[in-house]
């Protein structure tokens, strides 16, 4: 069990979420002030993504993400930033019988440079690594498209500039694909994961699944887990006996409770409420700083 945890609130994501909630963040303002709301709630981390203000839709505009950096960096709070860079791996193919031409309508990819336009340009704390591919989602013919090479070449890039790539893993082999990395010197201690569970078609969100990922985790790394939908909250209780850190956020849930749509706020301070009546001790930023050896940015830098 980990007694001294930290959050980490994923304040949007990309998925087709904004028409389902009121609350889900869409413009640079509305996403750093909900980043602001979940630090004010005791999340240390606030993980990034943006969406197309015009259609609420997923993007990786950098000057979407620069707005929203510089609007979180010069509030009233000390919040560690954690950008994605799992945006321009998303293939869509034809169909079963026809797989080409790709379909224009939902595939975006870009090479490692281009994928890393924002990180290189504003110097987050923290960058995703999506550790692997996998067919994503409950149906139809999206693959979440990472390569080994891919990986390498974004690795080796985040490691030059001097930010910590948070890895997220979405299944065993990913797992073993991280070990990899660390192996080839690509990536630096204190290595820090992300166990994504419960997404089709990825590793289940049962206790047993889970713990055999723990399990597997290096001791001397340091990992989060979470879990999407209803399992959102049971997870910030189950990543703790884990061994693990807590994910929580609208990215991967609208609910507070059945039927009670809930903001980024909401999730993170019942997150803390969980964690405190198991005895557990939240974390502040500058003690995630330490944990992770985080290079401190701030307005200006």
């Amino acid at each position: 069990m980990n007694w001294e945890v930290f959050i980490t609130c994923a304040v949007t994501g990309a998925g087709d979420t904004a028409d389902k909630s009121d609350k889900v963040p869409v413009t640079p303002a509305e996403i750093a002030d909900s980043a602001l709301e979940a630090a004010e709630a005791g999340a240390s981390i606030a993980h990034i993504h943006v969406r197309d203000p015009a259609t609420g839709t997923g993007a990786r505009d950098p000057d979407l993400y620069a707005e929203v950096v510089e609007r979180v960096r010069a509030g009233n709070t000390d919040v560690v930033l954690n950008l994605t860079a799992g945006m321009g791996g998303d293939m869509v193919f034809g169909s079963a019988e026809q797989p080409l031409p790709l379909n224009e309508a939902g595939t975006d990819m870009a090479g490692a440079f281009e994928r890393l336009d924002h990180v290189r340009r504003l110097l987050p704390e923290i960058c995703t690594l999506d550790c692997g591919s996998m067919n994503f989602a409950a149906g139809g013919d999206y693959v979440m498209t990472n390569t080994p090479d891919m990986l390498r070449a974004m690795a080796r890039e985040v490691q030059a500039l001097g930010v910590r790539p948070e890895i997220e893993v979405f299944d065993t082999g990913h797992l073993v694909l991280a070990k990899q990395l660390v192996a080839e010197g690509l990536i630096d201690d204190p290595v820090m994961i992300q166990l994504c569970m419960g997404i089709p078609y990825g590793a289940p969100d049962d206790p047993r699944t889970l713990q055999a990922m723990a399990d597997a985790v290096p001791d001397e790394w340091v990992f989060s887990a979470f879990s999407i939908g209803r399992m959102q909250l049971p997870y910030v209780a189950q990543a703790v006996l884990a061994g693990g850190n807590v994910r929580v956020g609208l990215e991967d849930n609208l609910y507070l409770s059945r039927g009670e749509l809930a903001s980024n706020g909401q999730l993170v301070e019942r997150a803390r409420i969980i964690l405190e009546a198991m005895n557990v001790r939240v974390m502040a930023p500058d003690e995630v700083r330490d944990k992770l050896n985080l290079v401190k940015r701030g307005p200006g830098t």
